[in-house]
């Protein structure tokens, strides 16, 4: 069994330091006075938004009294969330949606605007990237196009995760990069939904009102029980990656109702063939 991406593993690490200064009784401040730490660097090992040294694991379990296999699970996982992903390498902070994709079971997705980066082919990506990006730098146009290209890998591997996706239909109709551009994205769905792993409905227009109307979201879902969905919702603003259970189980039940709400996987796949043809 292959080993849980870097970005799985630190989330679970930093939910196993979070349990066992609250079992230990103690507030963040006087963990960070016992380490000469700051209270805001604990607080971002406990959120995963930085790596844990496997040193500063050492001294907190240390703190917490934890010994015997579970001090060296944490101190295992310690290591293994420092290693440095095939993402890594495009110093961008959307890699770390490619940390969340690459553990999953399955992902489902719901998108109103654009096909998303796991089916989108070059051409479109490439019309997305250039239109989103007011203030382009090329360098960082040319590294989210590759790691985007990249990730597409990932639904043609052995095990593969089990990807649900609907796309609202007005996306299917928005001519990104041109006509000839969008025909050939249209023409890359049909062929990406005959995977084994993949499933892609269209939402039409005739639905009407639908629980999705409040924005586009991914949800990850992982094997192991220790690892709780993640709900991914994408902005300009900062992404936004949530744990807690009645937000990710309430996203859970609105993709639910959009799937039920869709076209069924054949009928889509005729709509985007018929689309594909009005090109």
């Amino acid at each position: 069994m292959a080993s849980p991406s870097p970005t799985v593993g630190q989330r679970r690490l930093a939910r196993a330091l979070r349990r066992l200064r609250a079992d230990a009784g103690l507030t963040i401040d006087q963990v960070a006075e016992k380490l000469e730490l700051s209270p805001s660097t604990i607080s971002r090992m406990e959120t995963a938004t930085v790596g844990v040294k496997r040193r500063d694991v050492r001294e907190l379990l240390n703190i917490y009294e934890v010994s015997g296999a579970q001090r060296e699970d944490l101190l295992q996982l310690a290591t293994q969330s420092r290693k440095r992903p095939w993402w890594h390498d495009y110093k961008i902070p959307q890699a770390r949606e490619a940390g969340l994709e690459a553990e999953a079971a399955t992902i489902s997705q719901y998108s109103a605007l654009l096909v998303p980066g796991l089916l989108q082919t070059e051409a479109y990506a490439r019309a997305v990237l250039d239109a989103i990006r007011i203030d382009p730098k090329p360098d960082e146009i040319e590294s989210r196009l590759r790691l985007r290209m990249d990730r597409r890998a990932l639904l043609t591997e052995k095990d593969a995760p089990r990807y649900w996706v609907v796309l609202d239909e007005a996306l299917l109709r928005r001519a990104v990069g041109g006509s000839t551009t969008m025909q050939a994205q249209l023409e890359h769905l049909v062929e990406v939904a005959a995977l084994p792993s993949v499933t892609i409905q269209v939402l039409p227009y005739s639905t009407g009102a639908h629980a999705g109307m409040d924005g586009e979201f991914t949800i990850f879902s992982y094997r192991d029980p220790a690892d709780p969905d993640v709900v991914y919702i994408e902005n300009t603003g900062g992404d936004q990656y949530v744990e807690d259970a009645d937000v990710t189980s309430r996203y859970v039940a609105i993709f639910e109702h959009l799937r039920a709400a869709a076209l069924n996987p054949a009928e889509s796949t005729r709509t985007l063939a018929t689309i594909a043809s009005e090109l």
